[in-house]
Formats: C-alpha cells, structure tokens, sequence
C-alpha cells in the first residue's frame, strides 16, 4: 500500500479547522473529515512540540512504524517540503510517538478519480 497525501491534504500540519486558499477551494479536500482524523491531528502535533520538530516530519516518521507502507508517495511543492522529508528519514520515532492517535485512523474508499 502507498498512502497518498500522508499529509492529509495539509491537515496533519496545521491546526485544526485552519482554512487555507486550497482547502476553501478543493472540493474533495473539502469533504468531512471524521472524528479521528481531529484525534490524528492532535497526537502529530504533540509530538512535534515535544521534540521541536515540524509536523510534516512527524507525519513521515511515522509512515516505517506502519507494517501497511510499502512506499510513501512525497508531495513535494517546495524545497521546504523536500527539506522535511529528508529530514523525517533521520527523526527516529519511539513505539509510543508512532503509534499516539493510530487507534483513530480509519481507512477511506477511493475518492476522486
């Protein structure tokens, strides 16, 4: 499996409920988000505060502790998001930090294609 858009279309990485110009705009990013994803969220946050990182690269670490990621698909749209990829590679992750707010995940159907 390759998740694609680990960031979750900008929401791993911002508050929740920040609206940006893409996301007032894109009407599959625009569909509600569940429960969970708020719970997700969250623990990505937390984690980054502790370890003063940014939150893009939490939610790469993340990806090798899931037994389902075979390759993750980058975005990249900036050297910045290059930058925290590159970067998540070295941030090694305890069990604890991989696994905050996993419990919440649950998996979506295809959606637009």
């Amino acid at each position: 499996m390759s998740p694609y858009c680990r960031g979750g279309r900008g929401r791993l990485i911002r508050d929740w409920g920040t609206v940006t110009e893409r996301s007032a705009g894109d009407d599959i990013g625009s569909r509600p988000y569940l429960d969970g994803d708020r719970t997700i969220v969250e623990a990505v946050t937390r984690v980054a505060g502790e370890r003063g990182v940014p939150r893009a690269q939490v939610a790469l670490a993340r990806l090798p502790h899931r037994n389902t990621v075979v390759a993750p698909i980058v975005g990249a749209a900036g050297p910045r998001h290059i930058e925290d990829a590159v970067a998540a590679v070295e941030l090694e992750l305890g069990e604890r930090e991989a696994e905050e707010g996993e419990h919440a995940c649950t998996p979506r159907p295809i959606t637009g294609h």
